[in-house]
C-alpha cells in the first residue's frame, strides 16, 4: 500500500514561539513539528537565530527552520489568524475556557480543515507567555501533568500539541500494516486435516481424544483468523512431522 500524503490543512496551522532563549529549543520543535505534517514555524524575537545548533537538534527537519518567518511581535505571528491557542502552565485570572489539549483539538482542526489560520503559542523557557501575550489569544490551553513537578521542555510541548492535532487529522496508518491475504475456510480445514495426520503419524493421539481434540483446534485457528502463508507455514511443519514419522517409522498405536 503506497503512503497516503500527510493532509493538505495542516498547512493552515502555525507554530508560534515567543522570545525563545535556547536555539536548540527551536530546532527541536521544528523537528517535533515535522514529524506530524506541520511546517509552518514563526519566531517572535528570539534570541539567537539562525544558528547551528538550531540545524543540529532539527535533524532532518531544517527545512522547516529555513521557511520559518521571524517577526518582531506577536501580533504580527498572528496576523490573519481567526483561533489562537495560548500554551500556558500557570493559572490567569482570565475568563477565557482553559482547555486540554484532547478537548481543544477537535476545534482547531474543524477550523483548519474549513481555511482558517490557526496558531499555537508558546512562550519563553523560563517565564512563559506574558499577560500581554494571553490577551491576544482567543483560546487557553494547557498540558496536564504533575502538579508537584510540572516542567515541560519547550520542544516537549510543541510535540504533545502537534501529535494531538495530527491524531484527529484522520490520517490512516493502514500502510504500515503487513499485507497480508486472509485464509479461505478451505483452506483452514486442509490445515485441520493435514494437521490431524501428522498428529496421529507421531502417536499424539494415543490416550487422547482426536475428535475433542480437533474441534478445539478449529476453534482456536478460527479465532485466531489465520493468513495464506501462516497456513503454509504450519503445513510446512506438519509436512517435517511426517517425514520424521517415515524416517522412524510410524509410533505403534495403542
Amino acid at each position: 500500500m503506497n503512503k497516503p500524503q500527510v493532509p493538505d490543512f495542516l498547512k493552515n496551522i502555525r507554530v508560534v514561539l515567543t522570545r525563545t532563549s535556547h536555539p536548540g529549543n527551536i530546532g527541536s520543535a521544528a523537528r517535533a513539528m515535522k514529524t506530524m505534517g506541520l511546517t509552518r514555524l514563526y519566531l517572535v524575537e528570539p534570541k539567537v537565530f539562525p544558528s547551528p545548533e538550531a540545524d543540529t537538534l532539527a535533524s532532518g527537519a531544517v527545512d522547516v527552520l529555513e521557511q520559518a518567518t521571524v517577526v518582531a511581535s506577536l501580533a504580527e505571528a498572528l496576523s490573519g489568524v481567526t483561533v489562537a491557542c495560548a500554551l500556558t502552565s500557570r493559572r490567569r485570572e482570565l475568563t477565557t475556557p482553559l482547555a486540554v489539549p484532547r478537548e481543544a483539538t477537535p476545534e482547531l482542526v474543524a477550523r483548519a480543515q474549513a481555511g482558517e489560520q490557526v496558531a499555537l503559542v508558546f512562550g519563553n523557557e523560563t517565564f512563559g507567555l506574558s499577560i500581554g501575550e494571553v490577551e491576544q489569544c482567543n483560546r487557553l490551553v494547557t498540558i496536564a501533568g504533575n502538579p508537584d513537578y510540572f516542567s515541560l521542555n519547550l520542544a516537549m510541548a510543541v510535540q504533545v500539541m502537534c501529535y494531538e492535532l495530527f491524531s484527529h487529522s484522520g490520517f490512516a496508518m493502514d500502510y504500515l500494516k503487513p499485507a497480508g491475504e486472509p485464509a479461505t475456510l478451505d483452506e483452514v480445514e486442509g490445515l485441520c486435516g493435514h494437521l490431524a495426520q501428522a498428529m496421529d503419524d507421531i502417536g499424539y493421539f494415543r490416550r487422547r481424544n482426536s475428535e475433542r481434540l480437533m474441534r478445539r483446534m478449529r476453534t482456536l485457528f478460527g479465532r485466531a483468523g489465520l493468513e495464506r502463508d501462516e497456513i503454509d507455514i504450519l503445513r510446512g511443519f506438519c509436512k517435517q512431522i511426517e517425514r520424521v514419522a517415515a524416517e522412524h517409522g510410524k509410533i505403534e498405536r495403542s
